[in-house]
Formats: C-alpha cells, sequence, structure tokens
C-alpha cells in the first residue's frame, strides 16, 4: 500500500507522532473493528477530481469531499449540514454560498478562502491553458470571512446555481504549496488576495497546485494532498491506485456520522458474485446469462441485490438521410419497432433488470421522467404500434421490401438479440431489415449507408449535456439533426432556475425528438450489487456517479 507523508521522512515520522498523541478520538458512531469490503473496478489518479473526472476519482471525491449539495438524476440534492445556497437577486442574478461550520481532515475550517478557490476554477481561472478572456472579465465574489460565505454575481440566471461553486481541495493545502508559506490561515488569505486582485503571477502558481499537486503517480501521497471534507479519509493507496483503504474523519459534521471503521476498495476479480460473503462484503457486476444463477442464489441466502441503471439507455436511432430523409417513413419504421420484444429477447432472463424507458433526455425513475413522459406525446405518436404496421408503411410511401440497414455493436449479447426481435417485427411489416453488425459502431455510424442504429446512449444530466447530444452542430449528436427551436429550448433550460419550470421544459425538449420521428428510447441499462448480509444501509444510487460509495455514510454493521 501507499504510504502517506508530508515532506521529508524525518516530518512524515513527526506528523505520524503529532496525529497518533492529539487526534480526536473516533466518532461514537463508529462501531470498533467493523470493517467492509467492496469490490471496486475504478482507480485512483488524482485527489482532486474536479480536474480529472474519471469514475474512480468521483468515487473518492463521494467519500472525502462535502458539498452543497449532489446532482442526482438530473435533480440537485441539497445537503444544508454542509451549507446553504440562496438566490439573493434576479438583477443581476446573485446567489450567496453560505458554509455551515465544516471543516479538514487537519482541523482547519473551511471559509471563504475555500470557496473562492473552487468560484475561481469555475470560471476558468485554473485551467491548465491559462484564463480565458471570459473567466478574467468574471465578476470576483464578495467575501464574509467570518460568516464563511461568498456572494457570486452571474452573467444570467443559471441552472446550475446550487452547484456552480463546490470546495474540490483544500485552499490553505493549495496556497502553502503556491506560496511557500507554513501558516495555513496565512496561505487561505493569499488565495483569497490572489484572485480578487487579479494577480496573474498569483493565479499562475495556484493553478500549478491545482492541476499538477493532486494526481496518484508515485508511491506516496502526502497528507495535506489527502484531506477530507467528508465522512472518510483516504488512508492507503496501493496496486496502482485500485486498492484504497479508507477511515472515518473524526471531524466530519454531516448530517450521517460513518460507522465502518475501515473500508478496503480492492480489486473485485474474476468471480466476484462467488466471493461476496467471502473475501468481498460488496460487489457490483452487469447482468449476463452467466452469472444469473449465482445472483439468485445469493439472494436466496438473504443476501441483499439492489438493481440500478448506470446512466445509460438502449435505444434505436435513425439516420435523418436515405430512407428515412423524411419524419414519414421514420414515423412509421418507429410505431412498429416493438421495445418490449426487442428487450426481452436482448436481456433474456435479466428483462425485468431493465426498467422501461420513454424519454431521451430523462431517466426512468427520476422525478422529471413522469412529467416528461406525459406531455412528450410519444405514447400517441411513437409508442404504440399501428393497427396495421405494413400498411402503415405504404401509407407514408415506403415500397414493400426497402431496404434498412441496421447497425449494432457484434459483441452484444442484448444487441444480437433485439436485432433479431427488430427483424421479425419489420418481415411482417413490408421492411427488409439488414444485419449491419460491426465491432466499431462509432465509426460505422460516421460513415455513410447506415439507416438505423441499436446503441446505449448516455441520458444527459445537464443543459450542455443535452445540447451535445440534440442541439444543432452538438459536439456528440446521435442523429446529426438540427432543430432551431429545439436549440432554443435547451438555452431556456440552461437560464431556468426554477426545478418545475425545467421540468417542463425537458418535456418539451422531448417532445420536439419525438416529432422528429428520430429516436425510439428502449431501456435503462442495468447493474445488479450484491451486498452481503453482515453490512446493512447500503443504498446504490441510479446513475454513474459513484452509485455505491455516494451514501457511504450511512453503512452499518448487521448485528
Amino acid at each position: 500500500m501507499r504510504a502517506f507523508r508530508r515532506g521529508a521522512v524525518a516530518a512524515a515520522a513527526a506528523a505520524v507522532l503529532v496525529l497518533s498523541a492529539c487526534a480526536p478520538a473516533l466518532p461514537p458512531s463508529v462501531v470498533a473493528d467493523s470493517r467492509v469490503t467492496v469490490g471496486w473496478t475504478g482507480a485512483v489518479t488524482s485527489l482532486n477530481a474536479r480536474i480529472d473526472p474519471t469514475s474512480g476519482n468521483r468515487d473518492i471525491a463521494a467519500v472525502t469531499r462535502s458539498s452543497f449539495g449532489r446532482i442526482v438524476d438530473g435533480e440537485v440534492v441539497p445537503d444544508e449540514s454542509f451549507g446553504k445556497v440562496t438566490i439573493l437577486g434576479d438583477d443581476p442574478f446573485t446567489v450567496r454560498y453560505d458554509l455551515t461550520e465544516p471543516s479538514w481532515s487537519d482541523r482547519i475550517p473551511l471559509d471563504a478562502a475555500d470557496l473562492v478557490l473552487g468560484w475561481a476554477a469555475s470560471v476558468g481561472l485554473l485551467s491548465k491553458d491559462g484564463p480565458s478572456d471570459a473567466a478574467r472579465e468574471a465578476a470576483p465574489p464578495t467575501i464574509d470571512e467570518f460568516a464563511r460565505s461568498i456572494d457570486v454575481t452571474f452573467a444570467a440566471p443559471t441552472i446550475a446555481w446550487q452547484t456552480a461553486v463546490s470546495v474540490d481541495v483544500p485552499a490553505h493545502t493549495v496556497g502553502m504549496r503556491a506560496f511557500d508559506l507554513d501558516d495555513p490561515m496565512e496561505a487561505k488569505q493569499a488565495v483569497i488576495r490572489a484572485v480578487l486582485d487579479g494577480d496573474d503571477s498569483a493565479i499562475s502558481a495556484i493553478a500549478e497546485v491545482w492541476n499538477t499537486a493532486f494526481a496518484v503517480t508515485d508511491d506516496t501521497v502526502e497528507t495535506d494532498l489527502a484531506l477530507s471534507s467528508g465522512p472518510y479519509l483516504v488512508t492507503a493507496i496501493g496496486d496502482e491506485g485500485t486498492s484504497v483503504t479508507l477511515e472515518p474523519n473524526p471531524t466530519y459534521s454531516g448530517a450521517a456520522a460513518p460507522k465502518i471503521a475501515d473500508i478496503d476498495l480492492v480489486p473485485q476479480g474474476d468471480d466476484p458474485i462467488a466471493a461476496v460473503g467471502d473475501s468481498l462484503d460488496i460487489a457490483t457486476v452487469r447482468p449476463t446469462p452467466g452469472n444469473r444463477d449465482a445472483v439468485c442464489e445469493r439472494e436466496r441466502r438473504d443476501f441483499a441485490v439492489q438493481t440500478t441503471h448506470d446512466g445509460t439507455i438502449w435505444a434505436l436511432l435513425l439516420s435523418t438521410d436515405g430512407v428515412f430523409a423524411d419524419a414519414g417513413p421514420r414515423s412509421a419504421f418507429l410505431r412498429m419497432v416493438p421495445a418490449d420484444d426487442m428487450v426481452a429477447a436482448g436481456a433474456g432472463e435479466w428483462s425485468q433488470a431493465y426498467a422501461k424507458t420513454t424519454s431521451m433526455v430523462t431517466a426512468p425513475g427520476s422525478r422529471a421522467f413522469d412529467i416528461v413522459t406525459e406531455d412528450s406525446g410519444f405514447a400517441d405518436a411513437l409508442a404504440a404500434p399501428a393497427d396495421d404496421a405494413e400498411a402503415d408503411r405504404a401509407a407514408a410511401g415506403v415500397a414493400t421490401g426497402t431496404r434498412v440497414c441496421v447497425v449494432y455493436d457484434a459483441g452484444s449479447g442484448f444487441a444480437q438479440g433485439a436485432f433479431s426481435a427488430l427483424k421479425a417485427a419489420a418481415a411482417e411489416a413490408g421492411w427488409n431489415v439488414v444485419d449491419c453488425a460491426t465491432g466499431d459502431v462509432d465509426a460505422a455510424v460516421e460513415a455513410p449507408g447506415w439507416d438505423a442504429v441499436i446503441r446505449r446512449v448516455r441520458v444527459p444530466q445537464t443543459p450542455r449535456a443535452i445540447a451535445q447530444q440534440w442541439g444543432t452542430d452538438g459536439s456528440s449528436s446521435l442523429v446529426g439533426q438540427s432543430d432551431p427551436a429545439r436549440d432554443e429550448l435547451i438555452s431556456t433550460l440552461q437560464q431556468t432556475v426554477d426545478v418545475y419550470q425545467a421540468r417542463d421544459l425537458l418535456a418539451q425538449i422531448e417532445a420536439t425528438i419525438v416529432r422528429a420521428a428520430v429516436a425510439k428510447p428502449l431501456a435503462a441499462n442495468p447493474r445488479v450489487t450484491v451486498i452481503a448480509p453482515d453490512v446493512t444501509g447500503v443504498t446504490v444510487r441510479e446513475g454513474d456517479d459513484a452509485p455505491v460509495l455516494s451514501d457511504v455514510a450511512g453503512w452499518a454493521p448487521a448485528g
């Protein structure tokens, strides 16, 4: 395992001695000698997940960083034990970020310096390539150091107002390293002055630490870089970042106090389900025909099994060229697409694990999903098959036997089964669906000649992500279709601060996709988490942002 040090070896020894003698007792909530081992597929490469947001780094951030709130299924879940975010005014749009009394694990309080540093990162002042002109021109926040708050004025209202400022790393660590200071409070003041005064040289020094110092690249990680404001501390890293040891943060004051004394994240091995109850307490797998019996057997022995989605959905997308150049043929084809049969054929015995979806911009089970589904028009326009699918095709002006090249991943069992069900239904309706399976779906859809594709698509969590997928000239455009009305709705959503208005706008955006007749969502892609009976309180979140570790403070030993 990687050791933790502060500076030279002698300093490290001294630090260990001081911490051992003076560290506060663990919270009374912690059960002595309790341990949970989690099968983990991630790796930690940086303790600043803001600059390197891999799944492994976000997992670690979820347990070591508190925040004003986290995005769950596209909406913010606030954490007022950390602080409160309040809109102060609409013109100009001004927001106050006000901390309660959290502290870092070295007992240094979180304060305005940490918020100022987070603001500087949010506007781009700390970019690796240097600040942009927009970052330099951004109005600096006003601060109240004693109240631990800052007031930020935005150029326009933003849907991200609750999470626009985050505390990703400790400002005193950054300041001490950037300016070679020994006093953490002096370092905090140096960070504040640099940012508020627009001192280019000082900001450059801060950016250097921000972008490079928190990388996990060698055999040691210095203790000032591993400070925590969350329920747990990283105390050791091994196996090139794939093994991590977590221990309770004794200074944590969040809503839920940690109860497990040691949490080990370890590679889950070749047969994680068999290992649960033995070398592992928790493991997450993709449901396959090969692990169905093993999961069922664990469930019969009182192991908890939770099925959630991974933030992606399976969908059938249409090209807007060739046979599908017009909306009429696209609509007729999508009405014919047998979504339920495709999911059943692709999932096999796991079909119940695939949550049905009718939306491309919201996830099933989210608060917005039902509203979007009800208001988008999908049920009437595309969900229900026509009374006579063959006549529906003919009415759209499509000749019997028209060829439709369907791309899908040749290595995916789900896609193979889904294609078989699609082909059978299409033949009955007079379409000639052709197998265009490939080993590289992305390359295939970038080339001409395809008509439809069965693939997994990430559910967008922000207006920016929606624009990338569905906006005109989106960087990750799914079908390459242009719609100025949709672009305007996405822009409006970006500036919407009311959650209910945001849901209505999502429904309107979905409606433009329905009217375009370019997509038929099928089902959310599942994962299965198996939990040994000796652990309770594990709640796996939907999506891909630290699904297992997000609520780690709620874990407890059974009995």
